[in-house]
């Protein structure tokens, strides 16, 4: 009896994370992609990683790959956690499907917004634009449910948007920080999640 209650204590715990069964097996695998291709280090970094002129050169992969590679382990570890606060937020609100459109939708308007309205920005890594998307994602969802948090997660992310195109990046960001991609991933994950039926 007594060790049955710790193991549905555990289970509960990652019931309110989005992170039981199957869902905590998806978070895992995706967050041990991001830091094994960190562990690339510059050579895959460089392979991988959105870059103008190899894009030019017909190099499409990094349209996608892109947003896999990051700075350095840090920068990889920061962009898990900020994918496990999604999970915890959101998971449920949406279908994997769903939410592949979502994640597909953001990596398209970063995609278009830095080859179109960005040329100055030569390179890009970094999961941290999808990562809007998928907030500005789950946000819609609450509000179309009504839930009063829904409106408090689009203030504080239009906040932060407005922060960064006067201020710059946030003083934790570190590292070089393309905040445009912020933007366009919220305009593709916000514009994607318009079309999809979130779940009751």
């Amino acid at each position: 009896m007594g060790s049955v209650y710790p193991v549905n204590h555990v289970h509960r715990v990652l019931k309110s994370l989005n992170c039981d069964g199957a869902r905590g097996f998806i978070l895992l695998a995706a967050c041990a992609a991001l830091l094994l291709l960190a562990l690339t280090g510059e050579n895959g970094r460089t392979l991988l990683r959105y870059d103008r002129t190899a894009l030019a050169g017909g190099e499409a992969w990094r349209l996608l790959t892109g947003h896999l590679v990051h700075l350095d382990l840090r920068h990889a570890l920061l962009n898990c956690c900020g994918l496990a606060l999604m999970w915890a937020l959101f998971a449920r609100d949406y279908s994997a499907r769903q939410w592949l459109l979502v994640v597909l939708g953001a990596i398209a308007a970063i995609d278009a917004g830095l080859w179109l309205c960005a040329s100055t920005v030569q390179w890009y890594v970094g999961s941290s634009g999808a990562l809007h998307g998928v907030m500005a994602a789950g946000a819609l969802a609450h509000i179309r449910r009504r839930e009063s948090d829904g409106w408090v997660l689009a203030g504080f992310l239009a906040l932060k948007l407005t922060w960064e195109h006067w201020v710059g990046p946030l003083p934790l960001a570190g590292g070089t920080v393309v905040t445009q991609a912020h933007l366009y991933g919220v305009i593709g994950g916000a514009g994607a999640a318009a079309f999809l039926r979130p779940a009751p």
